[in-house]
């Protein structure tokens, strides 16, 4: 769940996930529906669904028995190297590394490590250096204590140099440019993408349908939508949906990815889907949905116009 997740939006669903699925058992014995269900909020899907298959396997190749090393836990559907040495380490006391993006940070500029953080010759060269360091009592504590730092003290922008216990011997900070450490990665130039949203609202509530499972905002609701190279063929993807043409205009707004620039009109539109009636719900206060970004500005944007 703290993959990509910030704390505080997982401490209170953590304990809910818990109660609904107390062991491997129960969670293989779920079906993907419904873990993905007790999961929505969270975003990115694709861990929901990795975990179910991680415990199907456990349950039926392993006999319920969780791997105690990271070699046989990478063996787990969804468990990649980072996760196996998280939990090798901090569960089972294993003396395994792990590097994720806030190990990588505090060691490039300890070591004053040339490349930026997806750089695979700096990555390859931060795995053998956690090897290295893990060696000792309690490597669970230190592999905590290498992600705490870098997520805390020594910070993307504005690292807090003042207050890190291993200042003096820093590299970055004896040079005095600790932020130039990773160095920044090439930016990509961003793709222009175009969605059509569908209002529909009736004395039931406004519609809102759940996106797939796969692609850019899985699992997340949003109104009835359809997404284009130009907004006229997002439009044209929204009539087809709805089987009839797009309204006025209710809002537009702006918003930007990683990879890409959206703009999103939102339309009135007379009917929903028939054919998506099951996936699809009214909502008598939508923002209470777990919606993705882009649907949760189009919303207040509609509403506020409206």
């Amino acid at each position: 769940m703290l993959q990509q997740t910030q704390v505080k939006t997982v401490l209170p669903r953590y304990h809910e996930f818990l109660e609904l699925f107390p062991s491997v058992e129960a969670l293989a014995s779920a079906t993907e529906a419904q873990v993905c269900e007790a999961w929505a909020g969270l975003g990115y899907y694709r861990r929901a669904r990795n975990l179910h298959r991680g415990a199907t396997y456990v349950m039926e190749e392993l006999g319920g028995v969780i791997p105690s090393t990271a070699k046989e836990l990478e063996k787990v559907p969804g468990i990649g190297r980072y996760t196996a040495g998280a939990i090798a380490s901090i569960a089972f006391g294993e003396e395994a590394p792990l590097v994720d993006g806030n190990v990588v940070r505090f060691l490039a500029r300890f070591f004053v490590l040339p490349g930026d953080k997806e750089d695979k010759a700096l990555k390859k060269m931060l795995w053998t250096m956690a090897e290295d360091l893990v060696v000792g009592e309690l490597p669970g504590d230190f592999n905590q204590a290498l992600m705490e730092q870098g997520a805390t003290v020594c910070k993307p922008v504005a690292p807090r140099c003042g207050a890190c216990c291993v200042g003096s011997q820093c590299g970055a900070y004896k040079i005095g440019t600790p932020e130039a450490f990773p160095a920044p990665k090439p930016g990509k130039k961003r793709k222009s993408l175009y969605v059509a949203f569908g209002w529909h609202e009736n004395s039931s509530g406004l519609w809102l349908e759940q996106r797939g499972l796969d692609g850019l905002w899985s699992g997340l609701w949003e109104l009835p939508s359809g997404e284009g190279e130009s907004l006229d063929e997002a439009r044209r993807f929204l009539m087809d949906k709805v089987s009839a043409d797009c309204g006025a205009e209710v809002a537009s707004v702006h918003h930007i990815l990683t990879h890409r620039n959206v703009q999103a009109v939102v339309y009135k539109v007379k009917t929903v889907p028939r054919a998506r009636k099951t996936e699809g719900k009214r909502y008598r206060s939508p923002l209470e949905a777990p919606l993705s970004g882009l649907a949760r500005k189009a919303i207040k944007a509609a509403k506020a116009a409206l």
